[in-house]
């Protein structure tokens, strides 16, 4: 003799007809929200608004929602420096840092710097002029790193 699936699965015999009737329901509508989507698809097709947009409109948006403006107008200076000051001085320094408006300069001799601190007030009109929405409240010129070490090595007298 055999056992109903019922008893061997051990089911609530009053409870399943709702069980399977609500799953065929939800199935169905969310068969019924593909269809209507598809027929609204179909009916909006080449009306304006609808067509895709391009990758740089959409990185465009993504960009100017959020806080990458400074971050993206900041890698256009530097890879525009030379534009920005000319070529000479463009190869002796770089833009080396930008943080709560304070844009940093590093270059590569002191006389360099002397340089550019002259600059700073037309490097300043220019920047803001040439990239809006980079908000530089000071520029500031620093000279070459120091050596990381902080021992100089010597050489033992006598050896």
């Amino acid at each position: 003799m055999s056992v109903p699936a019922v008893v061997l699965l051990h089911l609530d015999q009053r409870r399943l007809p709702a069980e399977v009737f609500d799953r065929l329901m939800a199935r169905s509508d969310s068969r019924r929200d593909r269809e209507r989507k598809a027929e609204e698809a179909w009916e909006n097709f080449g009306k304006p608004g609808r067509d895709p947009d391009t990758l740089g409109g959409v990185l465009g948006t993504i960009a100017g929602e959020g806080h990458w403006v400074p971050h993206l107008k900041v890698a256009q200076l530097r890879t525009q420096w030379n534009l920005v000051v000319g070529d000479a001085i463009a190869a002796h320094s770089q833009v080396a840092d930008f943080r709560d408006g304070v844009l940093t300069i590093r270059a590569e001799s002191p006389v360099w710097a002397t340089q550019l601190n002259y600059l700073v007030p037309q490097l300043t009109a220019t920047i803001r002029e040439r990239l809006v929405g980079l908000d530089i409240e000071r520029i500031q010129v620093t000279g070459p790193r120091q050596s990381q070490g902080r021992y100089v090595h010597m050489r033992r007298w006598g050896r």
